[in-house]
């Protein structure tokens, strides 16, 4: 008897599991923006060093340029700020190149600064895992990481 109550009660338990697993909702990422001064500066830096492609927007109207940074996820650069502004490193986005030394010779042709997680000017950070990473900041100040993570 005890072995048909558990097998009942476990049964129970994973129909109750399925059922709820089932009506789940995930958020998932749909884009991230940045609000900039001047959009063509910065459609330059996205597009022409950290290398993503655009996709269309829907606005044309010469404030925004849409960026492709991953499967389904775009980036929204939007023009109208007033002045440029001082962000935290920590609060930054990343993206993932082949070669992280690679990375920062084209870096070096546009006159582009870089530093370490520390600050350490023209310096890579190598984490515990081995991944290479670098940070600097688009026109607007905004911090971008590239390293050579490739998961």
């Amino acid at each position: 008897m005890m072995l048909k109550h558990t097998l009942a009660c476990s049964m129970l338990l994973l129909a109750t599991a399925n059922i709820f697993g089932q009506n789940k909702t995930y958020a998932k990422i749909n884009h991230t923006a940045v609000y900039v001064v001047n959009l063509a500066a910065s459609k330059h830096f996205y597009q022409n060093i950290i290398g993503l492609d655009t996709i269309p927007n829907p606005f044309n109207d010469g404030k925004h340029a849409w960026f492709k940074i991953g499967p389904g996820i775009a980036m929204h650069v939007i023009e109208g700020a007033q002045t440029k502004k001082d962000y935290y490193k920590n609060q930054h986005t990343c993206f993932s190149v082949t070669s992280v030394k690679a990375f920062t010779q084209l870096l070096k042709k546009n006159n582009i600064m870089w530093e370490d997680r520390d600050g350490g000017k023209q310096a890579i950070t190598v984490r515990v895992d081995g991944v290479q990473q670098i940070w600097l900041q688009d026109p607007d100040g905004y911090w971008v990481e590239i390293n050579d993570a490739n998961n």
